[in-house]
């Protein structure tokens, strides 16, 4: 088995709800994504999957998250846009959105700085 990882970014804006300290004010993040897919295979060239086909599916979702206001965004209502909740929701929209290629979506890290990131899997 091949993992192939690709990272993207955006930015975004949000601000943490009975958080007990500075991230309950309104702040960006520049987040760094890296976004692991599985292949079982190579094909003919030699290729799990291409990184571009890759790195365009990220960025389709990834544009409906830059230079926003996560805390306005649908997907979040109710909840706060944290780095774990942002993984969750990028793993199930880069599947949805891999779906037809012939790799398997493996893990989403979202930093929201150098230093700090959650992993989402589902395993």
């Amino acid at each position: 088995m091949f993992e192939l990882t690709v990272e993207r970014h955006f930015s975004a804006a949000h601000r943490l709800d009975n958080y007990p300290g500075a991230c309950a004010r309104l702040h960006g993040h520049n987040y760094r994504v890296l976004v692991t897919f599985r292949a079982e295979g190579l094909d003919e060239a030699g290729f799990g999957e291409d990184f571009a086909a890759l790195k365009q599916v990220c960025d389709g979702v990834l544009e409906g998250l830059d230079h926003q206001y996560l805390n306005e965004h649908p997907a979040f209502a109710g909840q706060n846009p944290t780095a774990e909740v942002l993984s969750r929701y990028l793993y199930a929209e880069i599947g949805r959105a891999a779906a037809t290629l012939p790799v398997r979506l493996s893990a989403v890290a979202v930093y929201e700085s150098a230093t700090s990131a959650v992993t989402y899997r589902e395993d």
